[in-house]
């Protein structure tokens, strides 16, 4: 990027404000235009990949089961049969909302996997792709035939991208995975959860963080190994990624710890055993006092972050317990399970008569980090996501004005964006395999008749 004058000469802010500029995503070029990748996944941790692909701009075509399409459509509640219809041949059917997240830019097509035209339109598809993405069990489309080992001998140029729990070798291979088992066997959920104190009891994430991470790290290794095919070797690459592994690299000092004293983490709940002050408390009062919505009749949590010595004076200060900051006046004494239990409850006990944006501003008058924890209605209307465009109305082809998120990160000359949020089943049939099959009319129309689209 060449830099002209007048950015030169802006503000920092000024500058980000201008290259950023969510409202011209649709006039920039898209850095993998021209890239075209297949999508045999299923549920979020392979979709997320495709569609963080598609969001750059490459031609993902997402292959799903003939009529009904893949188990997410119709996993989470409120599947409008008209809003979002979930596909021609089934007009009563909707689909889900847990959808949304992991299909953006994707054309959609059917292929029965079980029928030998499906697996020879594979092979056809596979011949014009750079990449292809799939998180069937290891080693089904290997017997079915449209593995990495056969389609390379299709596609040399070909990039495969394997997703799923375990891998494709070792003592658990054959097991399926899910993000909820991935982190349990990870041991993300034995350090997530209450303390011995309260209840000790781990805790599950209501969102699926390991699918979404999986995806992100799958789609790297893909961007990774198209450098590697287009600059170095000339020739694809097999590649798998196990949510198990990828749950494994969360914990951070935690196998460090284990490797080097045998310690055993243990929970520590919405603290921190490496910070004092530093977590999450409970305050007193609703911020919608008269709201209806369970969610908002909760009294309100806020992070407080004042670990630093200086800073937790200050936060003594504030609650009026100047005889904990003289009872633990440096941060190794406060890290100790004891005096964590009485600083938080002083600081609750400060705030039971407050809301969490109280807690909060008053934090900020004395110079504290803090955060209310937002729910999703204070995220999905707060003004900073909606003036940098990572949540935003979209004006999607086939259902109209959709609310949804669009990629987290920025990029000033190629940025991503999202064209269309997902599409009905088999909504591109005709079109990709006109165009990447050379089938006429006629012989698309005799595939949906055979059930074979």
């Amino acid at each position: 990027m060449t830099i002209p004058k007048e950015l030169k000469e802006m503000t920092f802010e000024d500058f980000c404000r201008t290259v950023f500029n969510p409202k011209k995503r649709h006039e920039k070029p898209e850095v993998l235009k021209g890239k075209r990748g297949i999508s045999t996944t299923q549920y979020i941790l392979g979709p997320s990949c495709a569609a963080y692909l598609a969001e750059l701009g490459a031609e993902t075509i997402k292959v799903e089961l003939p009529r009904r399409g893949e188990p997410m459509r119709h996993t989470t509640p409120f599947n409008e049969p008209f809003l979002y219809p979930l596909s021609r041949w089934m007009p009563d059917k909707g689909t889900g909302l847990g959808f949304f997240g992991a299909n953006h830019n994707e054309y959609f097509i059917t292929l029965d996997f079980h029928k030998p035209e499906a697996i020879e339109i594979m092979k056809r598809l596979a011949a014009k792709s750079d990449f292809m993405a799939e998180n069937y069990r290891a080693g089904t489309f290997d017997r079915w035939g449209i593995g990495y080992r056969q389609l390379s001998e299709v596609n040399p140029r070909l990039i495969y991208q394997w997703m799923g729990g375990f891998g494709g070798w070792g003592p658990g291979r054959n097991r399926a995975s899910y993000d909820i088992l991935g982190q349990a066997q990870g041991g993300c959920f034995s350090v997530t959860g209450l303390q011995r104190e309260f209840g000790g009891l781990p805790s599950k994430h209501t969102i699926w963080i390991m699918d979404y991470w999986g995806g992100a790290m799958s789609a790297f290794q893909i961007l990774a190994n198209m450098w590697w095919r287009d600059n170095i070797s000339g020739l694809g690459n097999f590649m798998e990624y196990s949510q198990v592994h990828g749950a494994q690299r969360h914990l951070s000092d935690i196998i460090a710890l284990y490797g080097r004293y045998g310690l055993v983490a243990q929970r520590w709940g919405n603290w921190d055993v490496l910070l004092c002050v530093h977590g999450i408390v409970q305050c007193g009062k609703s911020s919608y006092p008269g709201s209806k919505n369970p969610q908002e009749q909760e009294e309100g949590y806020c992070l407080i972050s004042a670990y630093e010595d200086e800073d937790y004076a200050a936060l003594c200060n504030m609650i009026e317990r100047h005889d904990l900051a003289e009872k633990y006046p440096e941060h190794k004494d406060r890290l100790d399970p004891e005096a964590q239990f009485e600083i938080y409850a002083a600081i609750e006990e400060w705030a039971a008569d407050k809301t969490k944006e109280e807690v909060a501003a008053i934090c900020d008058q004395y110079g504290l980090i803090a955060q209310p924890v937002m729910n999703s209605k204070e995220v999905s209307t707060n003004p900073h996501w909606q003036e940098r465009g990572t949540l935003q109305w979209i004006d999607d082809p086939t259902f109209g004005d959709v609310f949804a998120q669009v990629g987290g990160y920025l990029m000033s000359d190629t940025p991503p964006r999202c064209n269309w949020v997902f599409k009905p089943v088999g909504a591109d049939n005709d079109y990709i395999l006109a165009k990447l099959c050379g089938f006429t009319g006629s012989e698309i129309a005799k595939l949906e008749a055979e059930e074979v689209i």
